[in-house]
């Protein structure tokens, strides 16, 4: 099974933003344990800043991975060309937040991507990435 996992902007700076609602891990020591605890999964892992790198990289690695876990940080309260970029592809995406995002600011709480999503894990800290690869594990036993 090969899983895709992109962030977006400013979740280079987990474990270092706002540690009281990101904790203290960086993103990058996350990822290593993740991929430690999936022996038997094929991982793609991916960072960026741009709106645009991100639908390229969701168009780029959409038709050949088993399932993509997407933070979308910001974008995902704005971005309708990511949820298109999402409906144009064939792996399926789980959208993810480290915090939960219902019980923050108002304009968080709205997800203009989660339509086009499969599942929406949030609020579980940086474990919100794991229960997303189990989702997507459970619904690809086979692979």
């Amino acid at each position: 099974m090969k899983i895709a996992v992109i962030n977006g902007p400013n979740l280079n700076l987990v474990g270092r933003r706002e540690p009281e609602i990101y904790g203290h891990m960086s993103m990058d020591e996350y990822l290593c344990g993740l991929v430690s605890q999936f022996p038997d999964v094929s991982f793609v892992t991916y960072q960026s800043n741009h709106e645009g790198d991100i639908i390229d990289e969701l168009q780029r690695v959409g038709f050949d991975v088993d399932g993509i876990v997407l933070n979308a940080g910001a974008y995902t309260h704005t971005s309708i060309a990511i949820a298109d970029a999402i409906r144009a592809i064939t792996a399926p995406v789980v959208e993810v937040h480290i915090s939960d995002v219902q019980s923050r600011e108002p304009y968080r709480r709205v997800s203009m991507i989660k339509d086009a999503c499969v599942a929406v894990i949030a609020g579980y800290g940086l474990d919100s990435y794991r229960r997303a690869v189990e989702w997507l594990i459970e619904r690809h036993p086979n692979d």
